[in-house]
């Protein structure tokens, strides 16, 4: 067994911390133009001179403007002519004709979507770097002189390190002595702490229990579970394709379009004897008339009204991309502990054995009054269900707990022992329907069994029976636990018990099921997880994944849309996903899906109203005679329809969520 060294070396000084975060410029920027917009608009609606006013949005220009006006010039440099620019053109061309607060608008429209962009990316970076304090920084090795503390990064193959109780593990490697129980959530997701005896592996960053392990290094530290992690994140981030709103696909053309024909309309009439005036104010009134502020309101309104929607029923949408791309999803797959389940075990059964000459209450009772002095999750599961029954609690005398095997407590002057099952026929039964087991033992005779198991939330049916019929094919399941627990769950959705073939270590176990959930895989680590991923994205699903764990943020980086739980959910998982449940309430996910379809149908009736002004008056312009006032009137009347019309989705009605 692992022995306590006589002398303990004293690990390095920790590094010091990391620096306060920085401001996003971003962010910064457009603040600033959003300040100078409002100021702009009071000082003109209470009257004050028009200098006054006017300097106000020449610097919300200047502000929020010169990012976009310079990322469009590099485009220009790569031969590319994108909508920052000609957004940049249209707001000087309005202020040209004295239509400077609309130029202000579209520049405050801009530079906000630009700095919820920058923070988003920040703060996933951040995250994915702040995984790596998982693993500890140092570990202590073993040499022929005793131990040493080593960076964890310097640790060899074949390396043995000590972790002692409540450290973490420095490295993925397999036990060679000692047995202790490890929390090894982070990684596999599983709800309990695993037993680990000599042979099992274990896996860095994952937290040691009560007992002391000797560990031989399998791995270096950038070949690790948690190394391998932050690449999948960072990997899957770097090469998913850029995501574009629906107007943005269109963008080249008519931006091409539009300047071409501006251009034509200025410089042909004037090689031809037209006058420069007229000939002028011709080619303004065509730019303005034709510049997308109508088509970007036509997008944005109705986008940015379904993020405010959902925003107060508890879903936070990070873009308006992705609002727009929630809608088209045709698969949901779900991680199980704390997504699909609470992700804390509960005692579930309490099955006194025959001839034990106990009932079930006073099973609970005694089992509750040896466990309560422990920590272990199981102990406070049963404590809490005795406490619930109302259930009085004799105290515990000479409490103690073996790693590996369970407590033992003197209750009433008897002995009362908590462990795992051996092979009692009781505690397999209970097994195999996905629970965990445990037998309790009166001076030293089994007793009874006590079943535990992480509960399906209550809406956990409902949302995968509406999410079924929604995208027309059944979500699937795809978990780090075990298959027995996993089909558990299954069951819990009204999925049926067909087994299918397996799909090898990598990628878990894999059950193939009738109603309810399609498809469950278990046992699966997180490069098995984006492994599936991938698979339902080549067969043309565009596929929304759900998690709340370290584990889960590959997975939710490689999908076309990541959603994490919000109150369960790590770090990691929140700042990778594309939106967050902050209550984690699943019915609201078949509710956010039905709003960006709405909001999406709403796009296209403001593109087809916008694009229809667009044309009657560029129409007019080119081939007749339209009078800048009317243009500019008809170029306005059409931004306020489409913006009026996109405020739909910001009443309650427009939020369905699904009913229990």
């Amino acid at each position: 067994m692992v022995t306590e060294e006589r002398t303990r070396p004293a690990a390095p000084a920790p590094a010091p911390a990391r620096s306060a975060r920085r401001p996003v410029p971003e962010v910064r920027w457009a603040a600033m133009a959003a300040t100078l917009f409002v100021a702009g608009l009071l000082a003109q609606l209470v009257g004050t001179p028009a200098w006054c006013w006017w300097t106000l949005y020449l610097g919300c220009y200047a502000a929020g403007g010169w990012e976009p006006g310079w990322a469009g010039v590099q485009a220009l440099r790569e031969r590319r002519l994108d909508v920052d620019l000609l957004m940049v053109f249209a707001a000087v061309g309005a202020a040209a004709i004295g239509q400077v607060l609309d130029g202000a608008l579209l520049i405050v429209i801009f530079a906000t979507s630009g700095a919820l962009e920058a923070v988003a990316t920040r703060r996933t970076a951040d995250s994915v770097r702040r995984l790596l304090d998982l693993a500890p920084e140092y570990a202590n090795r073993l040499t022929a002189d005793g131990e040493e503390a080593v960076p964890a990064a310097d640790l060899q193959v074949s390396d043995v390190i000590v972790v002692r109780p409540g450290e973490r593990i420095g490295a993925d490697g397999h036990v060679v002595d000692g047995v202790s129980e490890v929390d090894q959530a982070s990684i596999t997701g599983e709800p309990l702490p695993v037993d680990k005896r000599p042979g099992d592996d274990v896996f860095a960053g994952t937290v040691n229990g009560t007992g002391a392990l000797r560990i031989v290094v399998s791995r270096p530290a950038a070949d690790s579970v948690v190394a391998r992690i932050v690449a999948l994140v960072e990997q899957a981030s770097a090469t998913k394709a850029r995501t574009q709103l629906l107007v943005e696909r269109v963008e080249q053309r008519y931006s091409i379009g539009m300047v071409a024909a501006t251009v034509a309309l200025f410089v042909i009439p004037l090689l031809l004897g037209a006058d420069l005036q007229p000939t002028l104010l011709r080619a303004m009134t065509f730019m303005i008339v034709a510049s997308p502020c109508a088509v970007v309101l036509a997008t944005m309104p109705p986008l940015l009204s379904a993020i405010a929607n959902a925003g107060r029923h508890g879903v936070l949408v990070k873009s308006a991309v992705v609002m727009e791309q929630i809608g088209q999803v045709t698969r949901v797959a779900f991680d199980k502990t704390g997504t699909l389940t609470e992700g804390r075990p509960r005692l579930t059964t309490v099955q006194p054995l025959p001839d034990a000459g106990l009932n079930a209450s006073e099973l609970l009772a005694l089992a509750a009054s040896a466990e309560e002095p422990s920590e272990h999750p199981l102990a406070r599961a049963v404590v809490a269900a005795a406490r619930a029954k109302g259930l009085r609690l004799q105290a515990a005398e000479d409490f103690s707990s073996t790693p590996g095997r369970g407590v033992t407590a003197r209750v009433g002057g008897r002995i009362v022992q908590i462990g795992r099952p051996g092979s009692q026929d009781d505690a397999t039964t209970i097994e195999h329907r996905g629970e965990t087991a445990v037998v309790v033992a009166l001076d030293r005779r089994p007793v009874g069994v006590l079943g535990f198991a992480d509960r399906l939330r209550p809406e956990a049916a409902a949302t995968v029976e509406a999410l079924a019929a929604m995208t027309a094919a059944a979500p699937i399941l795809l978990t780090g636990d075990n298959a027995a627990a996993a089909g558990r769950i299954a069951a819990g959705t009204g999925a049926g018990t067909g087994l299918g073939t397996g799909l090898g270590t990598g990628l878990g176990t894999g059950l193939g099921l009738g109603l309810g959930l399609g498809e469950v895989h278990a046992g699966l680590l997180p490069d098995g997880k984006v492994e599936h991923v991938n698979r339902q994205t080549a067969a043309g699903h565009r596929l929304l994944v759900v998690g709340d764990g370290v584990n889960d943020a590959p997975a939710l980086a490689a999908a076309h849309t990541g959603v994490a739980m919000g109150r369960s959910g790590s770090d990691l998982s929140v700042a990778t996903a594309d939106a967050v449940i902050v209550r984690d309430e699943l019915a609201a996910l078949p509710a956010v899906i039905r709003l960006s379809r709405r909001a999406r149908r709403l796009v296209v009736v403001n593109l087809v109203v916008a694009a229809t002004f667009i044309a009657v008056l560029a129409g007019w312009d080119l081939f007749g005679h339209l009078p800048l006032p009317l243009g500019v009137a008809g170029h306005e009347g059409s931004t306020v329809i489409v913006g009026l019309n996109g405020l739909r989705l910001l009443r309650d009605t427009a939020w369905r969520p699904e009913r229990r």
